[in-house]
């Protein structure tokens, strides 16, 4: 699937950034506090589109963060 091979390359493209950097990487207060407003919105009534899209977009952040960081991760212990 082009997406995953487009997910990948960026993936990729952040961890070999600087690897200290990649894994010390936190989002702001401000986002992650937006985050968990919209989970907590999930849970106790229907999103609207656009939250639900904006949801949507963080999840796929977090998970090619998550990859990157373990990607670099690999890199500094290597």
């Amino acid at each position: 699937m082009i997406v995953s091979t487009i997910f990948d390359e960026f993936t990729e493209f952040v961890a070999a950034l600087r690897p200290e950097e990649v894994v010390a990487f936190r989002p702001s207060a401000r986002a992650s506090a937006r985050f968990e407003w919209l989970v907590h919105q999930e849970k106790i009534r229907s999103l609207t589109v656009e939250e639900r899209g904006e949801l949507e977009n963080f999840e796929v952040l977090e998970h090619i963060m998550r990859r990157a960081k373990a990607i670099a991760r690999l890199r500094l212990a290597g």
